[in-house]
């Protein structure tokens, strides 16, 4: 009990060390380098567990015990050479590495962020079966037989026939006593998911500004997946003209060409009429730019397409401006001309790394 009641006190010292360098970990990309299957590895401040140590000795003297003679040193190999240069002043920095799950990270985003729980909005309840192991019964194949209830009923039989000696605790079943695990067939609900992630790879974006894209799809993947049992993933790239590719390939990819923003909404809007029924799927479509646009003319046809056809077929559809210093940033003044009032558009400026705390709160803080 006690060594449960000290891991558990643990995980609450390590959950509120995570959610005060929240920030910090979101701009951080060695962290999405440290994800494996469903967990990520967040380095934290080493955590010193409070021990007991032998105090001054009364006297000046004290009593060792092993090998040696009085003089010599303690604690430091013979054969280890001095290392050249000055000592330096200050205590080396001590990080610890632990493994934190994909759910767990989305609880405490979720309570940092202050994130309500996502409702689905008219979107078809899915069902799902799953099997469930719900009592025992006295037959089933062997590959289910519960040793521990046939011993439970064997010791019930011989208690009760006075047939158990305490002197000699030997539980015998009889095949009377055999107990097996039992399991339905259950049907859940389950909704479904999926993004597709939009983002301008012409000239003016540069590594930095991908990167902080690459960041804020992370966590935003780690927040939906704990909403959504299935969760998909597109990915489409544009400059003048629009592609799908994967998930590498978006992250990776830098065109010289100009921005038509309205071909990677035309290529989303083919997506979803070919692959996703909104009355089956929960649909967000985000898109991230520096918010250069070919002409006024394009941008024109980009507000018609979001009005006209994926605003009506998407739960939300998310757009965020990440600085360049080749960017005007005119698409988002655009988006806020026409779509300030409307609940379904969500927008935000992403200044730099640190800006991606904020924006996801942005993004996230309505609920979708």
């Amino acid at each position: 009990m006690r060594i449960e009641q000290d891991h558990s006190r643990f995980k609450q010292i390590v959950r509120g060390r995570i959610k005060r360098d929240l920030r910090k970990y979101m701009s951080n990309s060695d962290l999405v380098g440290r994800q494996g299957g469903q967990t990520v590895k967040i380095p934290i401040p080493r955590i010193d567990i409070p021990r007991f140590r032998l105090g001054t000795a009364q006297g000046g003297s004290g009593v060792g015990q092993g090998q040696g003679n009085v003089g010599d040193s303690l604690g430091k190999d013979p054969s280890q050479q001095p290392g050249a240069g000055e000592a330096g002043g200050d205590e080396g920095a001590k990080e610890l590495e632990l493994e934190v799950s994909l759910d767990e990270l989305a609880e405490i985003m979720a309570e940092e962020l202050q994130l309500p729980r996502i409702e689905p909005r008219g979107a078809k309840q899915m069902s799902t079966t799953s099997t469930r192991y719900s009592g025992v019964r006295p037959v089933g194949p062997e590959s289910l037989k519960s040793f521990k209830r046939t011993y439970r009923e064997a010791l019930k039989r011989m208690v009760a026939a006075g047939e158990y000696d305490p002197a000699n605790p030997a539980v015998v079943p009889r095949r009377e006593d055999r107990r097996y695990r039992s399991w339905s067939v259950v049907e859940q609900p389950a909704t479904q998911a999926v993004i597709v992630y939009m983002m301008d790879v012409s000239g003016s974006m540069g590594d930095e500004q991908k990167e902080i894209v690459r960041l804020e799809s992370f966590w935003l993947d780690t927040w939906l997946r704990s909403q959504y049992k299935g969760l998909t993933s597109r990915y489409i790239i544009h400059d003048a003209t629009a592609r799908e590719v994967d998930r590498h390939t978006f992250f990776h990819t830098r065109e010289s060409g100009g921005t038509m923003i309205s071909s990677a909404y035309r290529l989303c809007l083919d997506i979803i009429l070919a692959d996703y029924n909104p009355q089956e799927w929960n649909i967000y479509p985000f898109h991230f730019s520096d918010g250069d646009n070919w002409s006024v003319d394009d941008t024109v046809q980009c507000m018609r397409l979001l009005r006209d056809e994926l605003l009506p077929r998407s739960n939300m559809f998310a757009y965020g401006q990440v600085d360049s210093p080749y960017g005007s940033g005119q698409f988002l003044k655009d988006l806020q001309e026409n779509f300030r009032a409307n609940p379904k558009v969500a927008l935000s400026e992403i200044r730099n790394r640190d800006g991606i705390y904020d924006s996801l709160r942005d993004f996230l803080g309505r609920g979708l």
